[in-house]
């Protein structure tokens, strides 16, 4: 996959180049990622990127110029890059706003289905509406509540779609076993020691039964999802077994009901 990035701050990338799943992800050519600076494509001595808003109020607009011939250069550096690609014609552009739809797992599998993806980088008041109509394909938002920039946005972003392209996380089943992948959150985890300041690893975990195992974590997701997020389980496909264990958790209010 290749990810661009138009930003005012490109060197806020060069965290994402530490060794860990990502970098490796980089050294092993599964992704290519390239921070561009929103500054080089203006034109005057001073690099202006932003201007008051018509009809005034607080704070300064990103200016559509800029950002409208850095998603052309970037777009063209592409087709000349990497020949034969004509799905970039599709290549989602798409801006990070507290405007956008809420970010989640499910849009990370569908984003990482692409081979690359144009991110922009909002700042200040935010971006011409020009941008929005005429370049943006998608909005995106990492929560609700407002960030000096899109830069840590993107980020998240990155990150939650890089780790599912095959072959970044070594074993498949990593990504698929992770909270939300499911709809549920993940189940309680447990290592070494078995025996810690009083604390045991459940027996069922030590007992090499897998499909024992396997009952006791998909309950335990159960359980902990009612705990903790329960307006997930509305969303989720659960079989009727599930549900009637669901209601008699809900019934006793403790989740006692799994052993």
């Amino acid at each position: 996959m290749r990810i661009d990035i138009l930003t005012l701050f490109p060197e806020m990338f060069q965290c994402l180049m530490v060794p860990g799943i990502f970098g490796r992800a980089l050294e092993g050519g599964l992704v290519k990622l390239k921070a561009h600076n929103i500054r080089d494509y203006t034109h005057d001595k001073h690099h202006v990127v932003d201007d008051y808003a018509y009809g005034g109020g607080a704070g300064m607009i990103l200016k559509p110029e800029p950002i409208f011939e850095a998603v052309e250069a970037v777009k063209a550096h592409i087709y000349k890059e990497e020949p034969g690609w004509d799905k970039f014609v599709e290549m989602p552009v798409i801006l990070l706003t507290p405007q956008g739809r809420p970010f989640s797992q499910q849009i990370a599998v569908e984003l990482s289905k692409h081979a690359g993806m144009l991110l922009i980088c909002g700042r200040y008041e935010g971006v011409d509406e020009r941008v929005r109509q005429r370049l943006v394909t998608d909005e995106i938002s990492i929560g609700d509540y407002v960030l000096s920039g899109g830069e840590l946005a993107a980020m998240v972003l990155v990150d939650a779609v890089v780790r599912l392209l095959p072959g970044v996380l070594g074993s498949e089943d990593s990504a698929q076993d992770d909270s939300y992948t499911t709809g549920l959150l993940e189940y309680p985890q447990y290592t070494r020691p078995v025996e810690y300041r009083g604390e045991m690893v459940p027996e069922v975990l030590l007992s090499g039964n897998h499909a024992e195992v396997d009952r006791w974590r998909h309950e335990q997701a159960i359980r902990r999802t009612l705990e903790r997020r329960p307006e997930l389980l509305d969303k989720v496909e659960l079989s009727s077994q599930d549900r009637e264990l669901v209601d008699r958790m809900k019934k006793l209010n403790t989740g006692s009901a799994i052993k």
